[in-house]
């Protein structure tokens, strides 16, 4: 295991926990505008009201006695996701790929029984998924048909697109990659694959799994900075709209790419980790601190973007 002394890290331009929670979300988050992202069902409505792309709605359930209703609310369906509206890092979500005469199965194969998902919805009604622990209420969504740009590049699951934006201009960006490791989830505390993005193109940059730097995907073996990000542009236009949308200036968005929709919104995070700076191999500091110390008439969405490929681009790095 390698580290790295405190003065490295500030030299590389790395931003800590401290610095991001005192500097960046306290200062340019209000607290009022939470609820807007934390808040999954909160965010889809306000993600329609603005016209950008999200998931298909089935249904929601919010009361016990409604878990009677899913059976018919999933007729029909070959696929679904359920998860918690105040849910956090992917904890309760639940994703069923197979459907195959009444019988379920999740992405790894293993079979879920109706009884079993039904507990799974009452225990997310509980809260025992939400950040907390106060009462949640259910979310049941289509399933996103992946873009098979990413065959071989993701194990079972859904890859997501993570970027930052800071009052409005996309400053790092990361795909996600799910593994047998993190259980087809795309998430990097489980084991799933963070793949650094350039800004400017969308290709991939590097790659880390558990916060060391890999080549391959360790399923698939798939060289991972060979990807390269489709509908780069909509997904940098759909990021920094995210900005007007929820009105908080230091803003995780993850997106994913379906194969008939194109990009979707999946969801908002007003604290975003910190690892997206060790898939990208550079600190996000100097980028943050270069937004603010612009001045002059207030950008466009569609400037902000222009402005973010050019210099926040590794090109522009080098």
């Amino acid at each position: 295991m390698n580290f790295a002394w405190p003065w490295q890290l500030r030299k590389a331009g790395v931003l800590s926990m401290n610095k991001r929670n005192i500097d960046y979300i306290a200062r340019y988050n209000p607290r009022k505008y939470y609820k807007r992202v934390d808040d999954k069902l909160t965010t889809k409505q306000l993600a329609l009201a603005n016209n950008i792309a999200v998931p298909d709605l089935i249904g929601v359930i919010s009361q016990q006695h409604e878990v009677a209703r899913l059976p018919e609310m999933i007729k029909g369906r070959t696929g679904f996701v359920i998860k918690p509206a105040k849910g956090s890092g992917g904890k309760g979500i639940l994703v069923i790929t197979h459907v195959e005469n009444g019988r379920l199965f999740k992405p790894s194969g293993t079979e879920v029984t109706p009884s079993e998902i039904e507990r799974h919805v009452s225990n997310t009604l509980s809260g025992l998924f939400s950040l907390g622990g106060k009462p949640d209420v259910a979310i049941i969504e289509g399933l996103i048909e992946f873009d098979p740009v990413f065959d071989g590049y993701s194990y079972e699951g859904v890859p997501d697109i993570r970027l930052i934006v800071f009052k409005g201009f996309p400053v790092m960006g990361m795909l996600r990659l799910s593994t047998s490791a993190s259980d087809g989830k795309a998430n990097l505390h489980q084991g799933a694959v963070g793949v650094g993005i350039d800004l400017g193109t969308g290709k991939g940059l590097r790659a880390v799994q558990f916060n060391q730097p890999i080549e391959f995907h360790p399923d698939t073996g798939l060289k991972l900075t060979d990807i390269q990000v489709p509908h780069w542009d909509t997904l940098m236009h759909t990021a920094s709209s995210a900005y007007e949308m929820c009105e908080l200036g230091y803003l995780g968005t993850d997106m994913v790419l379906d194969q008939r929709r194109g990009p979707l919104m999946l969801e908002l995070n007003a604290r975003p980790g910190l690892a997206i700076q060790i898939a990208n191999g550079r600190g996000i500091l100097p980028r943050l601190k270069h937004v603010e110390a612009l001045s002059g008439k207030p950008m466009s969405v569609e400037e902000r973007v222009a402005y973010a490929k050019t210099h926040f681009s590794s090109a522009a790095d080098d």
